[in-house]
């Protein structure tokens, strides 16, 4: 069996006394697309934040590929490719400069970069905007150059939280179709963070986490199942709806 790409045990996080994690556990394996769905304030970005190091982590464990973060954080956060919820694109640089610059960080030479570049601005469809500045570009362009910036190093494991808000519906479906197809033909794992339900579809394995807790974790067809209800929306409602008070 395979080591999974991606496996957090007994995540917890507070801040201050707020907890916003609470022994949080799963994995996703090598080719797996994934989607964490939860209510803003859930706690996804708490949990990415953690995954990738920009928050201190306390309890629990996070391993990339069996490897303990917090032991060997460098050679983790290389086998990473992330999206973060807020832009990280400089915009006045080109689309093409905000590449080279990723590239940089990753220790790639100049010709390396320059091959890699190419090849995936063409994927994303960028490649006639390539020396345009970033501010230039629509949102939705603008989170296409963010997703082929992560693929640059390659990549095993891809983060992406809330990657489509505020973006059109021709868009959002372009993102979600281009990193399926990442992991059904290049055997990425992904881990896709959203609040949207209907972004999970069909056949999608479903993480629903509310208040800092997992709630539920299988298919579509597993989490209707379990809750007797007719839709993931109805199931998602009925996994987040808070008792009423006597």
């Amino acid at each position: 069996m395979s080591v999974p790409a991606f496996a957090v045990e007994g995540l917890g996080h507070r801040f201050g006394r707020r907890r916003v994690l609470n022994g949080v556990s799963f994995s996703i394996n090598p080719g797996e697309f994934t989607v964490l769905l939860g209510l803003n304030g859930a706690g996804k970005t708490t949990l990415f934040s953690l995954a990738t190091r920009l928050y201190a982590q306390g309890e629990g464990e996070i391993r990339i590929f069996g490897m303990d973060i917090r032991e060997r954080a460098l050679e983790c956060l290389r086998l990473m490719g992330v999206v973060f919820q807020q832009p990280t694109l400089d915009l006045d640089l080109t689309l093409e400069q905000n590449l080279y610059y990723h590239c940089a960080l990753h220790g790639l030479s100049r010709r390396e970069a320059a091959g890699r570049i190419a090849a995936e601005v063409e994927r994303v469809g960028l490649a006639e905007r390539r020396r345009e500045r970033v501010r230039l570009l629509s949102g939705g362009q603008r989170r296409r150059v963010e997703i082929a910036r992560a693929l640059l190093h390659r990549p095993r494991l891809l983060l992406l939280d809330e990657p489509t808000v505020g973006l059109d519906i021709a868009s959002r479906q372009f993102l979600l179709d281009h990193v399926r197809h990442l992991c059904r033909e290049e055997g990425l794992a992904a881990l896709w963070a959203t609040h949207l339900i209907d972004e999970a579809g069909d056949g999608a394995r479903v993480i629903i986490l509310h208040k800092g807790e997992v709630r539920a974790d299988g298919g579509a067809a597993q989490l209707l199942g379990e809750t007797r209800t007719p839709s993931l929306r109805a199931a998602f409602e009925s996994l987040v709806r808070e008792p009423v008070a006597a």
